[in-house]
């Protein structure tokens, strides 16, 4: 009981991250036609490790409502509750990508709403309330819900597959979810850019976030992707597909910057394993995913072709990653 009265907020991380990595290996099934296997084997064991996770996730609402509210109302801890509703919603990508099963991803997406509308509002009221605070509890963590918010139009496809008032509510859910959560992140952006530069590093448990600033950027490419093609009233597409390349050259900037800081700390400090490592898969994932996007809508095969290369990172820092968080845990600090 008493882990599930410490059950981690953050740990549908791991849904987001499988998810990204799952729909990435599918997606370069062109290259090499067993990536496609691999798409499809890793979104299976995503529902099973997304209903592991829901099980205690859901009791300890109900039987620690306390230690959850306490959670959600931290500076820190908080953010992670944005993890749910956008590893559902993750999950439903897959079963619209992946599985092709459209009524399972219309439900996931659904439920994926709900979590995300709760906490991205919830989480942001409780911060406005709290009063200061602490520049050291400003963190990449922070994007969570934006991210959340922004990859709802991943659900883009039931834009064209509804009709009447329904159809309306899911155009403006799909728009709305990528203003708030796109817009949302860069205010956040500038806020957590000052506080790298005004305060001393982040302990080494927690640099694996650094890599974050990658999950909106490049969600927000392939989200915004999805709307241009799914769009079902008027809009211009040339501009945002071209805005959607200026975005993937702040990722670049980012995925430099990320790698040269992450030497740093093992060179430095120290880079111990945390369930922060799956800070490294779904941004690098949303990336990849996003190269890919790009390099298929502009036929630019050497943008593709750099996505690839980066597929093969991504699968080793799961792999890597999925490895640590099931093997044995050692007594002590990590």
């Amino acid at each position: 009981m008493e882990k599930l009265r410490e059950f981690n907020p953050a740990a549908f991380a791991s849904v987001m991250g499988t998810g990204a990595v799952a729909i990435a290996s599918y997606h370069y099934a062109g290259y090499l036609s067993w990536l496609r296997e691999v798409g499809i084997g890793l979104t299976y064991l995503n529902f099973i490790l997304y209903f592991v996770l829901l099980i205690p996730w859901l009791l300890r609402w109900v039987l620690y409502q306390k230690e959850a509210l306490e959670d959600l109302r931290h500076p820190s801890k908080g953010h992670f509750y944005g993890t749910s509703g956008a590893a559902t919603i993750v999950l439903s990508a897959q079963a619209l990508a992946i599985l092709k099963n459209q009524t399972l991803a219309w439900y996931l997406w659904i439920w994926g709403l709900v979590l995300t509308f709760i906490f991205a509002f919830w989480m942001s009221y409780e911060v406005f309330i709290a009063g200061e605070v602490d520049l050291r509890h400003l963190s990449p963590a922070w994007y969570i819900p934006p991210v959340a918010l922004v990859i709802i139009p991943f659900g883009a496809a039931f834009m064209r597959t509804t009709t009447g008032y329904t159809q309306e509510l899911t155009v403006i859910v799909n728009y709305l979810g990528w203003g708030a959560g796109f817009f949302l992140y860069l205010v956040l952006y500038a806020v957590v850019t000052l506080r790298f530069i005004r305060h001393e590093l982040m302990p080494p448990q927690m640099a694996p976030l650094i890599w974050m600033n990658l999950g909106p950027i490049g969600a927000s490419i392939t989200a915004l992707f999805a709307l241009i093609e799914n769009s079902t009233i008027p809009i211009p597409k040339e501009p945002f597909m071209a805005f959607a390349f200026f975005l993937w050259g702040l990722g670049f900037w980012w995925l430099v910057m990320a790698t040269a800081m992450t030497l740093h700390y093992i060179k430095n400090l120290s880079l111990p394993y945390s369930g922060a490592w799956w800070a490294f898969v779904f941004p690098l994932g949303a990336f990849v995913n996003a190269t890919k996007d790009l390099g298929d809508t502009f036929g630019l095969k050497l943008m593709s072709l750099f996505g690839f290369l980066l597929l093969w990172s991504l699968l080793a820092i799961w792999l890597a990653t999925i490895i640590k968080m099931a093997g044995p845990k050692k007594s002590g600090k990590s």
